[in-house]
């Protein structure tokens, strides 16, 4: 076919000189008054500029050089903007991609995204179809690296997006200044795709990751920002509504997209934060409430005890344990007015109870001989702390003697806390607890249940009092005799003291000959995580009559002294 020339003289008007869509040259484009137009650097001829420039064709095109054609080999793709995209021509032309365009009708069938190695060698081409939206590969996929990738060294930023229409849309957005890339196979993917071009991103200072806006955008980023450097990855959030840059692109959102890319904030692992950006929870903390104990001397130590604590009671066995645990759930069933719920392995349900009546009888209702001097009516009145004033239950009892199903306990514990509302907890005792799990290892068995108890101490915030006991030690005198506690006499495993806010230790020597010293407890505190005042913290006598604990009279310095933990609730 003849190419058409034409010449301002002939025709008689002024000829419009645009870029061409084609070879990009600028001015070098004629448009004509019947709507074609002709290049005269490449020598294409467009038979209708505006609706080729509206929906780029490969039918638009009769007119062809083909020694200084802008075609792939095949004759079918094309550098032209991604209309539907709003990618620029210039754009895609940096990025390598071309429309592909279908034989038989000459509609866009394809878009074409090279990938390249680390030498920068063409290895690979990714497919995209128009119609059903599907991704296809050709080449060497394994080789190629992040989409874009070729283009950059190094600098001061580097975007990563989740798609290749992303990562040039993001380039427009941020004024074609910074580099920009893209992942390859989706947020799944995403961790092996940067292990892969690890190095290369490692060469700038800065690592934007511009995920999609959705659940699983956001878990990729994160999983991606803790494979570089400690502060070089950020972590960019987009708008409400904005799915990702291309979306805000085609909405022409260029300040915003940037607004956010400066804000993008360093990624810090779970649980690291910036302090900087505390100040106003520093000060709007929730207090602490603190409810005193029964006995001045720990309130002095341990300035009470508080809901989302775990307070572990150890000591030898026979030297009041259980005395003192009756003396505690006594104390929050009348002092506070909260639901207690106590856990007891070693047993039945009515011990329970007579232990706790008896504190409020005081008298060993425990013993049937002296439970029988009381009448029914008498009993009753003691059984009414376990209620309050609409006869609802503020006690709840584990209903079962002895060890069972390990599993089947934490499900009471929780249902205790969560569905009876019980703010405090008394369990008694740790190795119970143990022998339930039927692991063989001591250790490990109370390693993996106190992490569980810490864990629902601090999901719940419920007051958690463990009962644990202590290793034999070696030596003439045991913990039977009075030696003093420290916590290397925790039996099992650290993990209890570790885990626990406060241990407090009770020592005694049962054996003394001296009857006042036999039946005289010293409450010790191995350790205060809320004070970190630790030592001795009191006496308590055990009546024998009545079966209660007793403090002995401070001095003036330690009344004070307990007095002013009253203040704080």
């Amino acid at each position: 076919m003849q190419k058409q020339q034409y010449d301002n003289k002939d025709v008689g008007f002024k000829e419009t000189h645009k870029t061409c869509p084609i070879c990009n040259h600028k001015k070098c484009l004629g448009v004509n008054p019947d709507g074609s137009a002709w290049c005269f650097s490449c020598k294409t001829r467009i038979k209708d500029y505006k609706k080729y420039m509206a929906n780029p064709s490969a039918n638009q095109i009769t007119e062809l050089s083909t020694s200084k054609a802008k075609l792939n080999s095949d004759s079918t793709s094309i550098y032209s903007p991604l209309s539907d995209r709003k990618i620029s021509e210039k754009t895609a032309r940096e990025y390598g991609v071309k429309l592909v365009f279908s034989s038989l009708d000459g509609s866009i069938s394809e878009h074409s995204y090279p990938y390249y190695n680390d030498n920068g060698d063409k290895v690979a081409t990714k497919k995209r179809k128009v119609k059903d939206k599907e991704f296809y590969w050709e080449g060497n996929h394994s080789e190629s690296r992040l989409f874009g990738e070729q283009l950059f060294k190094s600098g001061k930023y580097i975007t990563i997006t989740e798609g290749e229409c992303d990562a040039m849309a993001a380039y427009q957005l941020t004024g074609s200044k910074w580099a920009c890339v893209s992942i390859k196979d989706g947020a799944g993917n995403a961790e092996r795709d940067i292990k892969n071009s690890l190095e290369f991103l490692e060469q700038f200072d800065n690592v934007v990751i511009c995920f999609d806006n959705d659940k699983q955008g956001k878990e990729a980023a994160k999983k991606a920002a803790r494979l570089l450097k400690p502060g070089k990855a950020k972590i960019m959030s987009l708008p409400d509504g904005f799915k990702d840059a291309n979306d805000m692109l085609k909405e022409n959102k260029h300040k915003k997209f940037t607004d956010c890319f400066w804000k993008a904030k360093t990624y810090t692992p779970a649980g690291v934060m910036n302090i900087s950006e505390r100040r106003s929870a520093f000060h709007e903390r929730e207090k602490k409430k603190s409810v005193p104990y029964p006995f001045a001397g720990l309130n002095r130590k341990l300035y009470g005890l508080r809901q989302g604590e775990l307070v572990t009671l150890t000591g030898g066995t026979g030297l009041g344990k259980s005395s003192v645990t009756r003396e505690l759930e006594h104390w929050l069933l009348k002092e506070t007015g909260d639901n207690v719920g106590v856990i007891s392995l070693e047993e039945d349900w009515r011990r329970t109870v007579d232990g706790i009546l008896s504190i409020e009888a005081n008298a060993r209702l425990y013993i049937d001989q002296v439970r029988e001097e009381y009448s029914k009516e008498e009993l009753d009145g003691f059984f009414d702390i376990l209620t309050d004033e609409e006869d609802k239950n503020k006690l709840w009892v584990h209903a079962h003697f002895g060890t069972n199903d390990i599993e089947e306990i934490f499900s009471k514990l929780r249902f205790m806390i969560i569905g009876c509302n019980c703010k405090w907890i008394i369990m008694d005792h740790l190795h119970m607890l143990v022998s339930a799990i039927h692991m063989g290892d001591e250790r490990r068995g109370i390693d993996a249940i106190m992490t569980r108890l810490r864990s629902i101490v601090e999901e719940t915030s419920a007051g958690l009092i463990l009962v644990s006991h202590l290793r034999r030690v070696e030596g003439n005198k045991g913990h039977e005799n009075g030696i003093q506690v420290n916590l290397s006499h925790l039996r099992g495993s650290q993990s209890i003291a570790q885990l626990s806010d406060s241990v407090i230790a009770l020592e005694r020597n049962q054996q003394a000959d001296d009857p006042e010293e036999a039946n005289t407890t010293v409450l010790r505190v191995l350790k205060s995580r809320y004070t970190g005042d630790v030592g001795y913290a009191t006496k308590l006598f055990y009546n024998k009559e009545t079966g209660r604990l007793s403090e002995p009279v401070f001095d003036s310095f330690e009344e004070e002294a307990s007095s002013e933990v009253l203040e704080w609730n």
